[in-house]
């Protein structure tokens, strides 16, 4: 965040990965989508985008590259994103992302710390992104699941944000690489807190919990696993329970941490917005050290 006035910031991020789905003008749209959470949790708008592209040009035919590109153009168009250019290099892997400018007021920036013992934790997007495209590099994932992912991922997180800022939190961060415990984990340590969780609260995709079972696991899942182990407690849950809680997302919801006593408006702004799932997932506690508990 740069602050340009006293009324007035500029949000800049970026993200790029490769292709999480076959098709090449989803893959673009939940690009875009991704790319543009990180604007949304912190309160901001996005205004402004610039394509980066990497792109085997002897190996696919361009109108891969141009399904992409419109893809991300589509996404950006109902976000109210201008994409004024960018920059494409030759790679022997496809890769797509936004780097994005956005503006907030700088007495409006939601934080990933400043949780406080007390508040609740709401979760706007299910889990399991992560393992159901596994799946999919697998030959695993069915075509159901396949076009639920598809369209979780390509959602915006913009009617999330509008419903936090209406509505205040005080901490909130977009569910993505890290899995939902390890942005909790940045959530609690930054805080100075630790956090409970309830496992049968957290929405989890249907298909995710089979294909886990059958090893649909990617290596940053894994590593998000070995490196919470120490720092989380399991309360009863088999390992697999414990994996989709670690897994990474693609372009996954938004975790806030409201005030005990404004949960209900949140949820009811949320609502309103046509958000779904607003699962109440559990709460921040007392301690200093960040430990997160799972309980069933």
């Amino acid at each position: 965040m740069y602050r340009l006035a006293d009324d007035l910031a500029l949000v800049h991020t970026v993200d790029v990965f490769t292709p999480v789905v076959d098709d090449p003008y989803h893959y673009g749209a939940i690009s875009a989508a991704n790319a543009l959470s990180d604007v949304y949790a912190m309160g901001g708008r996005p205004i402004l985008a610039l394509n980066i592209v990497g792109f085997p040009r002897s190996k696919l035919p361009m109108w891969v590259l141009e399904e992409m590109l419109r893809g991300g153009a589509d996404k950006a168009t109902e976000a109210g994103v201008i994409i004024a250019g960018g920059h494409s290099i030759d790679d022997p892997e496809p890769k797509y992302g936004l780097a994005v400018t956005g503006i907030v007021r700088p007495d409006g920036v939601v934080r990933n710390v400043g949780a406080r013992p007390g508040d609740q934790l709401v979760l706007t997007k299910p889990l399991g992104i992560g393992v159901i495209t596994t799946g999919i590099k697998q030959d695993k994932t069915s075509a159901a699941a396949v076009e639920e992912a598809v369209r979780i991922m390509e959602t915006l997180n913009r009617a999330a944000a509008e419903a936090m800022i209406e509505v205040g939190v005080h901490a909130a961060t977009d569910v993505t690489g890290f899995g939902l415990l390890g942005h909790l984990r940045e959530m609690t340590a930054g805080s100075r807190v630790r956090a409970r969780l309830q496992y049968a609260s957290v929405p989890v995709l249907e298909e995710a919990r089979s294909l886990v079972r059958q090893g649909a696991v990617a290596g940053g899942t894994a590593r998000n696993y070995e490196y919470l182990q120490p720092r989380v407690t399991f309360d009863g849950l088999d390992e697999d329970d414990q994996i989709l809680l670690c897994d990474a997302q693609t372009s996954g919801g938004l975790l806030m941490a409201v005030p005990p006593e404004r949960l209900d408006a949140l949820t009811a702004a949320l609502r309103a917005r046509g958000v779904s799932p607003v699962a109440h997932i559990g709460e921040i506690t007392g301690g200093a050290d960040g430990r997160i508990e799972v309980v069933p």
